[in-house]
């Protein structure tokens, strides 16, 4: 076989290899002509001129990105360590590629440095409480500095709060204050309603006097029950009266 035609087929495979591209459905092309951006191709087959056209291929799907753990002062100058994820994907492949060098580690130390800024204006207890509302803030911040290089921020959520030790065993002795507090309360509470319950009765029995001699009767019946002794207890006269008649 003649070199010469050896040469000519490597040749024309090499453009072929050159020319034909096939994207999958979650990747786009930025396709430059001798360094011009002429557009966005794919999915499917892309040809391209060869020697001319240039690919940079983009995918569009979700990126889970874990920003490392970020040492943090607190508005309460309270030192932690905070880590977090952020789900970002890219809306505009164009851009991705033209507007920044490299939109992945761009992304990443935005939010690193966007992580420290918003965690550093709120409080500890803000921090531990109120993450929705945290996870929202800091979605919204990197979404907007990202919008001009075609990056959309769709979800923020801290992961973890590594707090200092000193601060645990404040916290901890805190958290027992507060449920020996509520113990207390509801002890006075019970307390409170059971003198209610007694006042209440104390006037039920003043304004009906046969209510305290049925409360003596019910209180011999529950001791003879349980003591197997003698006892002695007062006669109202009223009922002596009663019993014996008028004098004449």
């Amino acid at each position: 076989m003649p070199v010469g035609f050896v040469v000519v087929v490597l040749f024309l495979l090499m453009l072929f290899v050159n020319m034909v591209k096939v994207l999958r459905e979650y990747d786009r092309g930025v396709v430059f002509r001798l360094g011009r951006l002429t557009g966005v191709r794919g999915p499917g087959l892309i040809l391209l001129i060869p020697f001319l056209e240039k690919m940079v291929k983009v995918g569009l799907r979700t990126v889970a990105f874990d920003v490392p753990p970020q040492d943090i002062i607190t508005r309460d100058n309270v030192s932690v360590k905070v880590n977090a994820v952020i789900y970002f994907r890219v809306i505009d492949p164009a851009r991705a590629i033209v507007e920044v060098e490299d939109y992945m580690y761009a992304t990443s130390q935005l939010a690193q440095t966007t992580l420290r800024s918003i965690l550093g204006q709120a409080e500890l207890d803000q921090l531990l409480s109120e993450r929705d509302e945290i996870n929202k803030s800091l979605q919204d911040v990197l979404d907007r500095q990202t919008d001009p290089w075609g990056i959309k921020v769709s979800m923020v959520e801290i992961k973890h709060v590594d707090l200092p030790v000193e601060m645990q065993r404040a916290m901890a002795r805190q958290a027992e204050a507060e449920r020996e507090r509520r113990a207390k309360i509801i002890t006075a509470e019970g307390e409170f309603q059971a003198a209610q319950k007694l006042a209440d009765a104390a006037e039920v029995i003043g304004t009906q006097p046969a209510a305290i001699q049925l409360r003596f009767l019910g209180t011999l019946t529950e001791i003879a029950s349980e003591h197997n002794s003698t006892i002695v207890f007062p006669v109202p006269i009223d009922l002596l009266r009663g019993m014996l008649g008028k004098p004449e």
